[in-house]
């Protein structure tokens, strides 16, 4: 349907009218109440953006506001109204006064996080006069809610999607190709590995008391590569699908576990969001300018920030403060953009001695933190980091080691190593290779269907 619409401008805007439709019957398969927020942020945002356009001084700066105001206080109520009760009942029973306050009990709307952080940037950017307010409310539409990276990113910037929704499109066999081929490695990394991964880091996090160390430090790796592909698997599937309809989509992650420090890490996961606070927080706060100190202080802010963005719970504060820790004395010694997207290994087929050293650390110090980014409280975090220090014993021996789930993950790794430079080796994809190919394919499509389970859901839909 997508593609018989598209051959003339007058159809282009049928065929963003179906992708809208397409996008609000995904969102609303969910839970039909919550397209009420996607269209009055799309309302809101469109509106205030034809405003500003023609407006200036402290009027443009109500109309600013007004955004600002509309986005994240859906945000601010549907994600951290509960949050807020509640630590504020913690705080006064700290001093033993008993508050008798209940929670709202708000549901949270699947990727609240994500579309308001994308209609924001579109207002910020105009604002800023970076922008020039679309014309087309249905373009806009498609632009807020493109269901592909709806619920889970990547956050995009109106600045290269809105473009690519507004003008005539052509189908494209490779790019369509490609992003088949990106689904179906996405959907590898999700249902294979993160799936794997969770029913083994569920199990171990869930009673940590009963794990010697050994099998709590397993518990973390499981984690870590289930968060790993569990997310850049959905963004995977997301810019594939993107692909098919001829949208070109941002990438996400690039390879962060082969990252040598934490400023490399960052500048490889969750690319959007990252991009997204150094552009509208980190920048505006004074970035880099100034003393050492207001540099530090902005770090620490964006990190912080980051971790709360993450969820309503101290132990994302948490986990992003551990980051900042890691990362600001990188900073200070001038090192933080010693390693900045260069291929480690660069036309060598094995990373050096150092690269790997480098790489294990980094690696250590990300799980250290995804303990309290998976932790449901901060003491039950301590309490997981003392249990990594026991020893296994006859009530408590090393279990959980499956060796099916490090198969995958050495899938994985092996995948993403090979093509850590960003496309796949000229070997693979040319004609020669076209039986290794389809065999290859055929394999991954057969281990993903054996490996599925209706029950399982993508960690980032929480945020």
């Amino acid at each position: 349907m997508y593609w018989l619409l598209g051959k003339s401008k007058h159809q282009l805007k049928l065929q963003n009218a179906l992708l809208v439709i397409a996008s609000y019957i995904f969102y609303g398969w969910w839970d039909w109440r919550f397209l009420g927020l996607i269209a009055l942020s799309t309302f809101v945002d469109f509106f205030v953006g034809r405003a500003m356009a023609v407006e200036s001084g402290s009027r443009k700066k109500i109309l600013l506001g007004i955004s600002l105001f509309t986005n994240l206080g859906l945000l601010a109520y549907f994600k951290y109204a509960n949050f807020f009760i509640d630590s504020w009942i913690e705080a006064w029973a700290g001093v033993g006064v008993s508050m008798n306050v209940s929670s709202l009990q708000i549901i949270l709307p699947v990727g609240i996080s994500f579309y308001t952080f994308q209609t924001l940037s579109y207002s910020i950017d105009i604002y800023r006069q970076k922008l020039k307010p679309t014309r087309d409310p249905i373009a806009f539409a498609a632009f807020v809610s493109f269901f592909p990276q709806l619920v889970a990113g990547p956050i995009e910037r109106a600045s290269k999607l809105l473009p690519q929704i507004e003008r005539t499109r052509t189908f494209d066999k490779k790019l369509a190709i490609s992003g088949l081929r990106l689904m179906l490695w996405g959907m590898f990394k999700k249902v294979v590995v993160a799936d794997s991964c969770a029913k083994y880091a569920d199990i171990i996090f869930d009673s940590p008391e009963s794990y010697s160390g050994p099998t709590l430090m397993l518990g973390v790796f499981y984690f870590a590569f289930q968060i790993y592909g569990d997310f850049s698997g959905y963004s995977d599937i997301a810019i594939g699908t993107g692909r098919l309809f001829g949208i070109r989509l941002s990438t996400n992650f690039r390879f962060p576990y082969f990252s040598r420090d934490i400023a490399e890490f960052w500048r490889r996961w969750h690319i959007s969001l990252s991009t997204w606070f150094r552009d509208y927080l980190y920048i505006p706060l004074g970035g880099s300018r100034g003393t050492k100190l207001n540099m530090l202080r902005n770090v620490a802010a964006i990190f912080l920030v980051s971790g709360f963005w993450h969820g309503a719970n101290w132990t994302f504060v948490m986990w992003g403060a551990i980051h900042a820790a890691l990362f600001i004395p990188l900073v200070l010694m001038g090192r933080n953009r010693k390693h900045t997207l260069d291929v480690v290994a660069e036309g060598r087929l094995l990373p050096s001695v150092r690269e790997v050293f480098s790489m294990g650390y980094t690696f250590a110090m990300v799980c250290f933190a995804w303990i309290f980014f998976r932790a449901d409280t901060i003491s039950g975090a301590f309490s997981y980091i003392r249990g990594l220090a026991e020893l296994p014993t006859p009530e408590k021996p090393i279990t959980q080691f499956v060796y099916t789930v490090f198969l995958w993950i050495s899938v994985m790794i092996i995948v993403d190593w090979f093509q850590r430079s960003g496309t796949p080796p000229k070997w693979w994809l040319s004609s020669k290779a076209l039986p290794l190919r389809w065999f290859m394919y055929g394999i991954c499509a057969w281990v993903c269907l054996k490996n599925f389970h209706t029950e399982s859901s993508f960690i980032y839909f929480q945020f």
